[in-house]
């Protein structure tokens, strides 16, 4: 399914997109985060409900992302972590392939209006009961940049070691390490052994317009967010063979998750989002509607 949203729009939405972007204001933002970060997590959310724009921030996440699907094996456990109201429900990265109740994990690099740097954050894949919306649940992550979540508010880097890169040889490397918690990641994968396949549309365009907070990252008075994007960046991603991803440590989840991944995708091109500072619910419910949003923030930047 190939994307509806014109040549000139996608490249003015894009052109929109890289230029809310600025290293000199993430620069900025960095030391009032970690100052932010010492206060009282009551005085962090008054600050932030008070703060919160109307206006929407860019977010481009880099070439090379790379996702690993894992089977959840204690669906129990895994579903301690979901804020109220949601329920795990099967999916499968790329079309035609059979759904399963699954956690992913994501490692990419990022540059967006407040932060720039490296991440790699673990989803639980659920239908919100109340709206009927598939939605990824981020119940961990860790970061080499500023964060903020509406569980635990501003944090600075989490990380000993964030590696997510390429190599000369086409391989994908990852090596995230976090210095507060057990969480790793070390994986190598060739890129050449990959090949483009259809992507699910329900998980990855649907998905993307209903973004929660579980674990230790929820509050209750957090609401689902959504993404602004040119669907067609979501449709084809490298399946990379499962015999050529070598996954030395991962430790994301691995209570309630299998030992192997049952998937790996990788994304050989930019992505671009527009979203808002802080988690605020969109009106955007399915796909027309999401290009509707394109192509009106691209005549916008005519």
């Amino acid at each position: 399914m190939g994307s509806r949203i014109g040549s000139s729009e996608l490249q003015r939405f894009i052109t929109h997109t890289e230029g809310t972007i600025s290293p000199k204001g993430v620069a900025a933002l960095y030391g009032r985060a970690e100052m932010l970060a010492r206060l009282p997590l009551g005085l962090q959310r008054r600050i932030v409900s008070h703060a919160r724009s109307e206006d929407y921030m860019g977010f481009v996440v880099e070439p090379y992302c790379t996702f690993l699907a894992y089977e959840i094996r204690d669906e129990v456990a895994a579903t301690r972590l979901l804020p109220p109201g949601y329920r795990l429900i099967p999916t499968a990265m790329f079309a035609d392939d059979e759904p399963r109740a699954c956690a992913i994990l994501g490692a990419f690099n990022v540059h967006a209006s407040v932060f720039w740097g490296a991440r790699v954050e673990l989803y639980l894949i659920a239908e919100d009961t109340r709206t009927g919306m598939l939605t990824w649940v981020i119940c961990d992550y860790e970061s080499n940049t500023i964060n903020y979540d509406p569980g635990q508010g501003f944090s600075a880097s989490t990380t000993d070691r964030a590696v997510v890169t390429t190599s000369h040889a086409g391989e994908v490397i990852v090596d995230v390490r976090s210095r507060q918690r057990p969480n790793a990641l070390t994986m190598t994968a060739p890129l050449a052994t990959g090949a483009m396949r259809p992507l699910d549309q329900r998980l990855w365009v649907d998905g993307n317009l209903s973004v929660d907070y579980g674990g230790r990252l929820e509050h209750a008075d957090s609401v689902p967010f959504g993404l602004v994007f040119d669907p067609g960046e979501m449709t084809r991603a490298l399946e990379l063979p499962l015999e050529t991803v070598e996954v030395e440590r991962n430790t994301f989840g691995a209570d309630f998750r299998a030992d192997a991944p049952f998937s790996v995708a990788c994304f050989p091109y930019a992505q671009h989002f527009l979203t808002t500072s802080y988690p605020r619910a969109s009106p955007i419910r399915d796909r027309r509607s999401l290009e509707d949003a394109v192509r009106s923030l691209a005549a916008e930047a005519r």
